[in-house]
């Protein structure tokens, strides 16, 4: 099943809910930005028919220590409450879509579907859906209460502790710019580099200019560079683990199964005798934090 849905495959999806065909279509509009995490303003001034903000800060990701990176996993209850706070119930197909290259709905999008839930990211977001002059509205929506339950068991993640024996075995890609990368720029991290042993291959790498994900054939190619097919053992990992589903959807999107490493650099960087390699090569110059 593919994890993207096209304008008119969504259209399609709700003309089939309106004639009681299938099943209940819910909009999840995650608009977020490093340098503007706050999406809500851009929401209410404009969305899709029905969408509900969705604030990857406080909804998709928990307050933590330092040293569990800036983006933490939220807890399963509070993820489950917040998602009945959305209105979604079981059976529902859900559609996130945001105006950043559908990074931001990657992340809503591998955290639901960890627990049996049927959801999909609109291909070029927002953007495609008004560029295919389809409507747009104003204001919040407050939705009733959802009753949905969520299954499965979480599974999908490596831990600081394990991304050691991962890399014996696998190939461990950072989907970070390869300024970040090399160590180059820091960003807002104590030390720069890498994971020693890790595969630069940036997040933006698998998007075309429109802001949709590449063809699959295409994304398969682009893996191929950094050693990565349908046989490989793969983790990814960006700054805080936002980018990085954004780089899962993209291998799965293609046929390929892959980890990740949510406390990402931004939790290795804040751990004391974690090694670094610095430089563009996959070992680089070690040093440790």
């Amino acid at each position: 099943m593919s994890h993207l849905v096209s304008v008119a495959q969504l259209i399609h999806l709700q003309r089939a809910e309106e004639h009681g065909t299938g099943p209940a279509v819910r909009l999840l509009d995650v608009r977020w930005r490093l340098d503007r995490p706050e999406g809500r303003p851009e929401y209410l001034a404009a969305h899709l028919p029905g969408a509900v903000y969705v604030d990857l800060e406080h909804e998709l990701a928990r307050r933590g220590e330092p040293a569990e990176g800036r983006h933490p996993l939220p807890e399963t209850d509070d993820l489950q409450r917040a998602a009945r706070g959305w209105g979604l119930d079981d059976g529902d197909t859900v559609v996130a879509y945001d105006d950043n290259r559908s990074v931001p709905a990657a992340r809503l999008w591998w955290l639901l579907r960890r627990f049996g839930v049927d959801v999909r990211v609109l291909d070029g977001g927002i953007r495609a859906w008004a560029g295919e002059g389809m409507p747009l509205e104003r204001g919040d929506v407050l939705p009733d209460p959802g009753g949905i339950t969520f299954a499965g068991d979480a599974a999908g993640v490596i831990l600081l502790d394990q991304v050691e024996a991962f890399r014996d075995r696998g190939v461990l890609l950072d989907a970070r710019t390869p300024e970040q990368y090399s160590g180059a720029q820091t960003a807002t991290d104590p030390v720069g580099g890498h994971i020693p042993g890790a595969v630069n291959l940036p997040a933006m790498a698998t998007v075309t200019g429109d802001g949709r994900l590449q063809h699959p054939d295409a994304l398969r190619r682009i893996f191929a560079t950094a050693g990565v097919d349908a046989g490989t053992e793969v983790a990814v990992y960006c700054g805080s683990g936002v980018a990085s589903m954004h780089t899962v959807l993209a291998l799965e999107q293609s046929g390929i199964r892959a980890l990740v490493y949510p406390g990402s650099w931004s939790q290795w960087s804040n751990t004391r005798g974690q090694p670094v390699a610095v430089g563009i090569l996959p070992d680089g110059r070690l040093t440790k934090v």
